[in-house]
């Protein structure tokens, strides 16, 4: 009898304290991010702050998920394909501000000549995660279907 209650618990997903307990977090995250950025005394403090809220940002979609019975599975999942999103929108901005500058401005007299913006070690670095995401999100939705 006792078997099949940890099998229906594990089954049903979080618990209420667990949904709880996400919920404060990432709102907790949007705070902390906010304090750092308001505080006085630190420059790096203020650029750590903008980083958290960024991300606290991005966090917060995942709080329609913080109900009880909702599997930490899905949350997992939806919080990858945000990451990824991310990092799409993150290329796409780069390559926006590459064509901006290539069609509108001229580079002054004395720039010194740089390489292309996609054969910078950043741009194939973002590149590189949001396919992993990709392949991370993909494997999971097959494991889960599969189970």
């Amino acid at each position: 009898m006792s078997d099949d209650s940890q099998i229906s618990g594990a089954a049903a997903g979080m618990s209420k304290a667990g949904a709880l307990r996400l919920e404060m977090f990432i709102i907790g995250l949007g705070l902390f991010g906010l304090v750092l950025i308001f505080q006085p005394f630190s420059i790096t403090l203020f650029g750590i702050g903008s980083a958290i809220v960024v991300l606290a940002g991005l966090v917060n979609n995942l709080l329609p998920m913080a109900q009880p019975g909702v599997h930490v599975r899905s949350v997992l999942t939806i919080g990858l394909v945000v990451a990824m999103i991310f990092c799409i929108v993150l290329l796409l901005s780069i390559s926006a501000a590459h064509l901006y500058g290539a069609f509108f401005l001229s580079p002054p007299p004395a720039a010194v000549p740089s390489a292309p913006f996609y054969q910078e070690p950043f741009v194939w670095g973002i590149a590189a995660v949001a396919a992993v995401l990709a392949l991370t999100v993909t494997w999971l939705n097959a494991t889960s279907k599969a189970a």
